[in-house]
């Protein structure tokens, strides 16, 4: 049985805060359940891995916790967390600008390695 989770984010939008609470929560349930799971921000999603971003987001307005506190639970619990090295040039950022619970980069080839030798699941959000 499969026991390794990529989870992509490539379409939700940080503009879109609702979308925001589902790929970390999915997250923190697999990591929870002993699953190897790595979530890989890429696109507009890449955002969140920088700092400054996810701690002013909240999935629903009035609600105390942020974007940034749902990553910090699904890392606390074991998740993974990428940024794709092609967001860095794309937003003008470095590797100092990434969160603390960010792992560091993960790339196109990397990714593509992992799916196609079927050692994982893969999620897309």
């Amino acid at each position: 049985m499969t026991r390794h989770l990529v989870i992509v984010l490539v379409n939700t939008d940080p503009r879109n805060p609702e979308e925001l609470d589902a790929p970390f929560y999915y997250a923190a349930v697999a990591a929870a359940m002993d699953y190897e799971v790595d979530v890989l921000c890429t696109g507009t999603a890449g955002k969140l891995m920088f700092n400054g971003v996810a701690d002013k987001l909240h999935v629903k307005h009035g609600e105390p916790k942020t974007v940034y506190d749902r990553i910090r639970e699904a890392h606390e619990r074991g998740t993974r967390f990428w940024a794709c090295p092609a967001n860095l040039d794309l937003f003008d950022k470095s590797k100092d600008d990434l969160i603390a619970e960010c792992s560091g980069m993960m790339g196109v080839a990397a990714l593509m390695e992992t799916i196609m030798d079927g050692r994982c699941r893969v999620l897309t959000f």
